[in-house]
């Protein structure tokens, strides 16, 4: 008896006849692409028989293109390039940066531009009587002071002479800090010595430091510069020597020493690129923190002659005058322009410090 139907052999039966098309279009584009295989490739590549190779053929050093290794390993990242790209993604930072740059572009140009008054000059009315505590208006931008100087001119002066002060004594505090703290970190040999050095200058307060030299010192510029780099590269040194203990002994480091590197060599090229974005943050911070210092000196009574305006003249001047509601602007004007430079630095340095982290390059 017969057990299947003649619909079971129905189904078989095209089951096989697809079964057989698939296998012969299978076939056809198998000898097509042999066919192009061939019309493309000049010749296969011969099978090597090791078998029959002698010990001297099989352990012979293969072909190396140094060319080909180095443009495969080469890759277009810089350092610099991500770092001011990262930062100028941030649209605050960028707003504040060009702020600054106006503002520090016009203090400085502001002189040579026409009509402007010295810082110094008194004006006079019709009756010889100095013209003083002006409010503001067109012919005096920001009003005069109680000895009917120029406030415009003076606010200005200041701030040229202030920059002058912070920019200096950030750059002395950088140069001096960043040179010991690598030293501090890297030599071993030094550090008891910068250990004992940097517990003197630190168990005496900055405050009475710079009290002292600007009390004993003749009053200048120079003076102040002076009083706030003799202490103030005290934590910037420590922090740096802080990061370097860090890093001293990493594997590449090591492997430079065993090698021979000079020790000028591994602290610039193995140590200082890691700590370039905690330098640019303390620096930038140091600049409103120099200015504030020179504020302090002037509001004692030991910074500045009032000859030389700076902002700390004019805040102390102005501090004075604060109850009276009709000359505060004497005490506004300066005040923000503070406050401008103090919170462009704060915000340019932050931001940069996190661009210069190669952790947040993209």
């Amino acid at each position: 008896m017969n057990k299947f139907s003649p619909k079971d052999h129905l189904a078989k039966g095209l089951e096989d006849s697809v079964s057989q098309t698939i296998k012969e279009t299978a076939d056809k584009l198998e000898e097509a692409k042999g066919m192009d295989c061939c019309s493309n490739t000049e010749e296969e590549p011969k099978t090597v028989n090791r078998a029959s190779m002698s010990e001297e053929e099989l352990f012979t050093f293969a072909e190396h293109d140094m060319k080909e290794s180095e443009r495969m390993g080469y890759t277009e990242y810089s350092y610099w390039r991500s770092t001011f790209r990262t930062f100028f993604h941030n649209k605050v930072a960028v707003f504040f940066l060009v702020l600054m740059c106006i503002l520090l572009l016009f203090t400085f140009i502001q002189p040579l531009l026409p009509n402007q008054a010295d810082p110094n000059q008194i004006f006079f009315d019709e009756n010889g009587m100095a013209r003083a505590n002006l409010q503001p208006c067109s012919e005096f931008w920001f009003g005069t002071n109680s000895a009917g100087q120029d406030l415009w001119a003076r606010i200005w002066g200041g701030t040229r002479r202030s920059l002058i002060i912070g920019i200096c004594a950030a750059i002395a505090e950088v140069i001096i800090g960043v040179t010991i703290g690598l030293l501090w970190g890297y030599v071993r040999k030094l550090d008891f010595f910068f250990t004992e050095l940097w517990n003197v200058f630190d168990n005496v307060p900055q405050t009475i430091v710079l009290v002292l030299l600007a009390y004993i010192m003749k009053r200048s510029m120079f003076t102040l510069i002076f009083a706030m780099s003799i202490t103030g590269w005290l934590s910037m040194a420590l922090f740096i020597r802080n990061q370097v203990l860090m890093i001293r002994d990493r594997d590449y480091n090591l492997a430079s020493r065993c090698l021979g590197t000079p020790i000028y060599r591994i602290i610039m090229k193995n140590l200082l690129p890691y700590i370039v974005s905690v330098i640019m943050l303390r620096m930038a911070l140091t600049i409103p923190g120099a200015i504030g210092n020179e504020v302090f000196i002037t509001y004692i009574g030991l910074g500045l002659p009032p000859s030389a305006p700076s902002l700390g003249n004019l805040v102390n001047a102005g501090r004075a005058l604060m109850m009276s509601p009709e000359l505060r602007y004497q005490l506004i004007f300066p005040t923000i322009v503070l406050s401008i430079i103090t919170i462009s630095f704060y915000v340019i340095g932050n931001t940069f410090s996190d661009s210069a982290d190669p952790r947040n390059h993209h």
